[in-house]
Parts: C-alpha cells; structure tokens; sequence
C-alpha cells in the first residue's frame, strides 16, 4: 500500500502543478476531512476547491516540488517546495508581482484509494515575509 499511497501523493502534487481541478475529484474521498484549513477555507471538497481556486489565480505559474515522501499503512507524508509569483489578490494581500518559495509539510490518510484526511504545516510567515507583508528582521 505505500507505493499506491506515495504515487496517490505525486498525482495530487502533479494536478496543482497543472491546475487541473478534476484531481480534486479523483483523488479526494467526498466525506474528506482538513484538520489544517486555511483561514475562511469551508469544510470538504469544496473547501479544497476553493483554496486551489485561490492559489492558482493568485499565483498562476505556482509549482510544487516532492523534497521528499514516505508512506506507511494507510498514511503518507511528504515535504514540499512551493513556489510561485503573485499575480493575483491572496487571502486580502493586493499583487505585488513577488515571488515566493515556501516550505510545506503535509499529511494525508487514505482509504479505498482516496484521501480523506489531512493534516498540514506551511511556512507561513515566511511566505507572508516574501510577499513584503512582514518585516523580515
């Protein structure tokens, strides 16, 4: 199950990296539970909808890279790279036409071949650094 589960992992990372909404639906049980949601994200698929909604047009050339997987029973993690250049209004920050590059750790159980929950950190106030939101001292 871990190999299924590592690549279930990577065909999530390839749908963002092609903005191609329907990985939602393949790859995400529709009872799917986000024990981390963004700010304001609503509950279930159409949470996750709505916040890839949210990143792809505020960061339209955004790219996630794999650092790293591991898998065991019916949980897989990985360690993720994402980077991206905002164009768009994010979470109430105006564009700025800055890039970021923001670290990510996140968490996922599956079952029957879907996740259905999810845990996840982001460096966030990295990110918030970036886009010049923060002081960086």
């Amino acid at each position: 199950m871990s190999a299924e589960n590592k690549a279930l992992f990577q065909d999530f990372i390839d749908g963002m990296n092609n903005q191609d909404y329907t990985f939602i639906d393949r790859l995400i049980d529709p009872n799917f539970v986000d024990h981390d949601p963004a700010p304001g994200q609503a509950p279930g698929l159409q949470g996750i909808k709505d916040l890839m909604k949210m990143f792809f047009t505020a960061f339209p050339d955004i790219h996630v890279t794999i650092d790293h997987v591991v898998a065991d029973g019916d949980t897989v993690a990985g360690a993720v790279t994402t980077t991206g250049t905002q164009d768009g209004d994010f979470m109430g920050i105006p564009k700025s036409g800055k890039k970021i590059a923001m670290r990510e750790i996140h968490m996922m159980r599956v079952a029957d071949g879907k996740m259905v929950e999810h845990w996840g950190l982001g460096d966030s106030m990295s990110m918030m650094q970036q886009l010049g939101v923060l002081d960086q001292e």
